[in-house]
Order: structure tokens, then sequence, then C-alpha cells
């Protein structure tokens, strides 16, 4: 188990549903992964992500929900500036995407 925090830590965290709007191969990542542009609807927009979910295939994931972290500041990987975590468990070492539901909208917050 992780370290504990308080819900005023975890408040901290905007976690977003957004809608994976492209998906485009990434041959320089170290490990494979795509690259993502995901719409978080019109207070946010679309952001861009690298995900290690190569287990997806491009035509399971476009036009995909998933959360995603929306303000952690951008990470360089390689030549993509990812914006947003695109969040995940893992199985081994399989990700699996964290489904918000049919029901939920771009933008929605987790909370």
């Amino acid at each position: 188990m992780s370290d504990e925090i308080t819900f005023e830590d975890f408040a901290k965290v905007d976690v977003r549903v957004g809608r994976i709007v492209a998906v485009e191969d990434f041959p320089e990542a170290r490990r494979p992964a795509w690259k993502l542009r995901i719409d978080f609807g019109p207070e946010i927009g679309e952001k861009r992500s690298s995900a290690q979910i190569t287990n997806y295939s491009r035509s399971e994931l476009e036009g995909r929900l998933v959360l995603a972290v929306v303000n952690f500041p951008p990470r360089q990987i390689g030549p993509v500036r990812s914006e947003v975590l695109t969040l995940g468990t893992y199985s081994g070492e399989t990700v699996l995407l964290v489904d918000p539901g049919p029901e939920a909208r771009p933008g929605d917050r987790l909370g």
C-alpha cells in the first residue's frame, strides 16, 4: 500500500473524462506506445498523451472514453510533449484503461 494522503491531497488531482479522437504511431518510443489526442470538452479542449497501451488496437481506441489527469505539468517523452496522464490499471505488463462508463461526457470530473 502507498503512503496515506489526505482528502485535500486527492482533491488537487483533476481527473476528467476525455474521448480519444486520434491515435498515431509512436515508433520513437523506448517501449511500445501510442500517441493520443484526447478531447476533454469545451472547457479544456484537446490534449496530447503518450500511452503504453498497445494491447489496444487503433480502432479500439478511437472514439473511446477514458479518464486522465489533466493538471500535471507536461512531460517530454522523446519527441512528444505529453500533456495529460491517461489512467489505467496494471495486470502484469498489460495496461487496462479505466472505463468511465457510456453515460459519461468529455469534461466530466471524477469526484
